[in-house]
């Protein structure tokens, strides 16, 4: 293995709002890939400089970080600059996925369906918001992650603090309708060369009033099923949505698709994840579980596709 991969940087942590989360992938991706006998290190952007992982020879990169910096093209521009592979999607695709707002422009213009929402500012007319969307509503920032500064709002009356507590984290907020069928995410690996295959989707049943930061990543009371209880047709359906959804923002590697259905079962896109959690709670490892793939084969798998590009 060391052969194969060489020296391997887990680069983890970094300075987004979801430092501590990051913390918690890395270090699980980091025994797995040592527990194969992968030359691993874990590397923090947040107290290194980048140059390092060229000064110290590693020869390819494990991004796990998540959030702003990590997540939307930063590092990976900076990782192209130095000529290191390193795994998940590219500037572009990351970017993209990052970006709640542009992502679901682009689904909207190739017909993928996402659901109703609005922007939010400071002259918004919130009566007219919800005279649009209904009640609840969700009101999020554009560019975060984890469900951090998210709210469901219930009344028009909370609208504001709603607005100014997603505003805390980015100048862009959306209100979003909220769709009463369930919850999910779907597991994506591969790329428009290879093909891409999409793992068992999860269903997400979060004992909290919706699935917060604390229902994500710490509390026990979370009901993750997968097999979901869709039907086979409808989750076959629905993996051809991930699929597109993932190639039209130029997705490679692996991520993971998160969506909605209404009351009738209609999926509606949610946002992509280009660098999903892996700490024991995650996603993504529960879908590789339920095709037979433990955790670190998956670890491996997601790893192998640096080598496409070494």
């Amino acid at each position: 293995m060391k052969q194969k991969y060489g020296k391997v940087a887990v680069v983890m942590g970094g300075p987004s709002a979801e430092r501590e989360v990051s913390l918690m992938s890395g270090n699980g991706v980091l025994d797995a890939l040592r527990s194969r006998g992968v030359d691993a290190h874990a590397f923090d952007p947040a107290e290194r400089l980048l140059a390092d992982l060229k000064a110290e020879g590693f020869d390819r990169a494990f991004l796990i970080l998540h959030g702003p910096f990590g997540e939307d093209g930063t590092v990976q521009g900076a990782l192209e600059v130095m000529g290191l592979p390193y795994t998940g999607c590219g500037v572009m695709a990351s970017a993209i996925g990052m970006d709640k707002l542009r992502s679901r422009l682009l689904w909207q213009a190739l017909g993928l369906p996402v659901p109703q929402f609005e922007l939010l500012d400071e002259h918004s007319d919130w009566d007219a918001v919800v005279a649009k969307l209904g009640l609840p509503i969700f009101v999020k920032p554009n560019i975060e992650g984890s469900s951090i500064g998210i709210s469901k709002v219930k009344q028009a009356a909370d609208l504001p603090a709603a607005f100014a507590e997603a505003r805390r984290y980015d100048r862009v907020v959306l209100a979003e309708r909220f769709l009463d069928g369930g919850e999910y995410s779907m597991p994506i690996l591969g790329d428009e060369v290879s093909g891409f295959v999409t793992l068992p989707a999860i269903k997400i049943e979060p004992a909290t009033e919706f699935y917060d930061y604390q229902a994500k990543y710490f509390r026990d009371d979370t009901v993750y099923r997968c097999p979901c209880g869709l039907s086979a047709e409808q989750e076959a359906t629905i993996g051809e949505l991930v699929k597109k959804a993932f190639w039209a923002i130029g997705g490679r590697g692996w991520a993971r698709i998160d969506f909605m259905t209404d009351a009738a079962g209609q999926p509606y896109l949610l946002e992509a994840n280009t660098a999903p959690g892996m700490t024991s709670h995650s996603l993504v490892p529960m879908g590789a579980r339920q095709a037979g793939m433990d955790y670190p084969d998956l670890v491996l798998r997601i790893l192998d596709t640096t080598l496409q590009g070494a």
